[in-house]
């Protein structure tokens, strides 16, 4: 198989992946996370020739999604604002309650810190635990006392708007 088509098919098997875990760095905004997407597989692409293969391959695109959307965060200094579009996919009045559940969710994710929200949005992915924790360089054991305060976090702020 030829190199592009090998692309093609790692772009095709981890795109949407990445696509979601920089929409939730956008907050939602889907051009945003489109472009962050974009700069990820472009890296991939750059770099193709420095993966050592000491990880899985999707650990390593995954680290470059990560880095990719906070370093353009902390470059531009910009929170980005929640939109409400993407919250709001649906309007019937049965998934009102639901939308405004997922808006308070998010709104309580952009509240943690860079690094316990890379861990949410990964496990939100349902990237598995392993590759998260090898993708941050944390023990295994680590990730999942963090992950359990993170949640509980996020209980205590989606109850309390806190």
């Amino acid at each position: 198989m030829n190199i592009e088509k090998e692309f093609t098919q790692l772009y095709n098997t981890h795109a949407p992946k990445v696509y979601r875990l920089c929409l939730g760095y956008a907050a939602g905004d889907e051009d945003l996370a489109k472009e962050w997407q974009q700069q990820t597989f472009i890296k991939v692409w750059k770099h193709r020739k420095s993966f050592q293969e000491k990880s899985a391959i999707s650990t390593w695109i995954y680290r470059i999604a990560v880095n990719t959307c906070l370093g353009d965060l902390r470059k531009a200094k910009k929170q980005v604002p929640l939109n409400e579009t993407y919250l709001a996919a649906t309007e019937s009045s049965e998934s009102q309650n639901t939308n405004a559940q997922i808006q308070k969710m998010y709104s309580c994710i952009e509240q943690l810190t860079a690094n316990n929200k890379t861990i949410i949005l990964m496990e939100l992915e349902d990237i598995p635990q392993a590759t998260i924790a090898e993708t941050l360089g944390m023990a295994h054991g680590s990730l999942r006392t963090r992950l359990t305060r993170i949640r509980q976090s996020l209980l205590k702020c989606i109850q309390n708007g806190k």
